[in-house]
């Protein structure tokens, strides 16, 4: 695999992470090793099992890794949904993650199918 850094589904991934790190900062202090700890959790994963698959060196490696990162992003869009019927999450903040999100769990999809062939 090249190098992951030059993938662009990484690249909006780290760019998600970020976003999400910072829409969650005002989050109540008592979600803080729940909810706002759980969305942080998955949308880091992402891109970090992009990077750990990548660097297996395997194209089947990586595919299986990318499901797993597919899995997360399924994970951070239930959680955002959550924050979100809780009111933790402004509904135009929950558009624009929800939105990035989708994008990047249709490119894990082409990119893992492409792999698996």
């Amino acid at each position: 695999m090249d190098n992951f850094r030059n993938l662009i589904v990484w690249k909006r991934a780290v760019e998600l992470a970020t976003s999400v790190y910072r829409k969650t900062v005002n989050f109540p202090k008592y979600e803080l090793y729940g909810l706002t700890s759980q969305i942080r959790r998955s949308a880091v994963s992402i891109s970090s099992n992009i990077a750990e698959g990548a660097g297996r060196r395997s194209k089947k490696e990586f595919a299986n890794f990318l499901g797993i990162s597919y899995g997360s992003a399924c994970e951070l869009e239930t959680q955002l949904l959550i924050a979100r019927n809780l009111e933790y999450l402004a509904q135009t903040d929950f558009d624009s993650l929800f939105q990035e999100l989708n994008e990047i769990q249709k490119m894990l999809y082409a990119l893992e199918k492409k792999q698996r062939n």
